[in-house]
This record gives C-alpha cells, structure tokens and sequence, in this order.
C-alpha cells in the first residue's frame, strides 16, 4: 500500500486561467486556490455577495444538464460548464479547492481538459492530513431513457466504459474504456475537445447557447465532414470527449468510484438521474477509506479477475432478459 496516494491532496500553489465561456460567450477569469482542510472543492462567485458566493461542486446542486453541467446554491447563485475542469481535477487527483470566478461559467478552453490538466500537472499537488475515500458500488444501479442508458457495475476497480452512437457519418458508432488508475489520461482523455453540429448553431443561438463556441474551442460537424481544418485529434476523439465529461460528471459525488461505469447514447442528465439513484439506494454502496481498500486488495490479478466475474455475469443476464 502506498499511503500518499491514500491521503486526500490539494494544489501546491494559486493558478488562474482566462477564456470565453461556451455558452454565455462572455469572457471570465477563474483562480485555483489550494485548500487546508478536506472541505471539498467548492466555486466561488466573486461579483456576487460573499454569503451568497459559494457553491459546492457535489452531485445534489446540479440545477439543469442542458449541454453542460450547471451548479446552483441555495440562493439561487449558479455556475455553468463545470465537467470539463471537475475532470481534470480528478484526473489531477485533486480533491480540495477553492475555485474563484468572477462570471457564471467556466472558460471553455480549447473545448478540452487539457490546458488545465498540462498546467495543474506542472504546478503539482501536496497531501493534507486526511484519507481519501471511495465509494464502492456492490449492486447494479441502472437508469434508462428509451434505449439510452447509464449503469454502474459492482467492482473493484474505478472503470468508465462509454458508447455512442450518431446520425452523422463523422461520428457512427464509438466505444472507450479507461481505467481511472491509467496513467496516460493526461494524453489519452484530457485532449478530447467538445463538439456541435453545423445544423443545429443557428438554433442554439436562438436558445442563447453556444454564444462562445468556434472553431478554436468545439469540434464541428457537418454531416461526412469535420470542419475544423486541422481535423481530429483522435479518430475516436467524440466518444473521449463524452467519456471526459462523464469523468467530471461523477467527480461530483466528491469521492472516487469503486465500480464500473457504462453509459450508451448517455449523456449529463442520465449521469445526474444515475448519482442521484445510487446514492437514494444505500444498499447498493458503501463508504471505504483508500488504506482500507488497498489492504483488502493488493494483488492486481485477483482484481481483474473480479472485475471480469462481475462484467460476464451483467452481459449474461442482458441477454437473457432481452431474449
């Protein structure tokens, strides 16, 4: 067992980043604040009265999953877009922060994870004096609209398994899978930009999203084709960037999952539907401090094995059930 990775860790300096936001089109500084305690990661609204400014990065404030995640407090005070960095937070294994912006949304970047992970990566993390947490899944939770579909699987190991599947022939039918213990998320994750459809902008507009979105910070797709002149930076770089906002999405329950994930055609409202059942049904989840965790499971074979035991089991009784 390696007790660093056991302990909770926050950033070892300041660091502040300056963009567009996607939808608002305005632009917003936000300031990484390392954080003493294992509070959490909250947002805080500085152009709003300090009682009113802070807002907790958790699963029960998410107010609306209109293509984002919006976060909103008890007074009514919100903040928008947050997936892309709450990923990157934990793919930086970030678990307490103070994040100050003087706007309602987070800049959308490069459309990606990657500025803020490369920068927090950089500057470095430091633990504090308390255990890291997990929540371990022990039951099938399952939430479902149509043939769409989110699920979390009882395991051992945290796994994120996305699918989609598009109309448009630039994006078809594609499947990832990650391991949350995977090193090269930085390089194989982080870099998924967010992406639109050409048909659908003047719409958005109407709606007053997307007022930021460009070439430079979306992927866009028109039919066969992909606009962007310098193409993808993945062939499959659509299904990383939704596995990338389902990464942020589940930081939101302020612990690591010990569990795998599945979605197909999912998306920001399934996941909230899906956190907020697993956590309504207690029998299906427990609470396990890291240290606890690794002592009960340190051999790496005896996890794959399990994690295959369970996942055979689930496709099994899919088949049967749709027979």
């Amino acid at each position: 067992m390696n007790i660093v990775n056991s302990l909770q860790r926050t950033l070892k300096q300041s660091v502040s980043f300056v963009g567009l936001g996607l939808h608002s089109g305005v632009k917003s500084r936000i300031t990484l604040k390392p954080c003493e305690d294992a509070s959490g990661i909250f947002f805080k609204r500085m152009d709003v009265p300090e009682r009113q400014a802070l807002i907790a990065a958790r699963w029960y404030k998410i107010s609306d999953t209109t293509l984002s995640t919006v976060l909103t407090n008890q007074h009514g005070i919100s903040v928008s877009t947050v997936e892309h960095l709450m990923a990157a937070l934990r793919i930086c294994g970030i678990d307490n922060l103070i994040i100050e912006l003087d706007g309602p949304e987070i800049p959308i970047m490069d459309g990606s994870a990657k500025p803020f992970v490369d920068t927090l990566m950089k500057i470095g993390t430091r633990s504090i004096n308390a255990v890291k947490k997990a929540i371990w899944v022990h039951k099938t939770i399952k939430v479902q609209k149509g043939d769409q579909y989110a699920l979390l699987l009882p395991g051992i190991q945290s796994k994120i398994t996305v699918s989609i599947d598009f109309e448009q022939e630039a994006i078809g039918a594609q499947t990832f899978s990650v391991n949350m213990k995977d090193k090269t998320l930085q390089q194989e994750i982080a870099p998924a930009r967010t992406f639109g459809f050409k048909d659908q902008i003047t719409g958005l507009h109407e709606q007053g999203l997307a007022l930021g979105g460009s070439l430079k910070n979306a992927i866009l797709v028109d039919g066969q084709h992909i606009i962007n002149q310098e193409g993808l930076r993945f062939k499959n770089e659509f299904v990383r960037h939704k596995l990338l906002d389902t990464i942020g999405d589940l930081s939101l329950l302020g612990v690591p999952i010990l569990g795998h994930y599945h979605s197909f055609k999912g998306g920001h409202s399934l996941n909230k539907l899906l956190l907020n059942k697993l956590i309504m049904d207690k029998s299906s989840w427990s609470y396990i401090s890291l240290d606890e965790f690794y002592q009960l499971y340190d051999d790496d074979a005896m996890i794959e094995d399990e994690l295959f035991e369970n996942e055979n089991s689930y496709v099994i009784n899919q088949k049967s059930n749709n027979a």
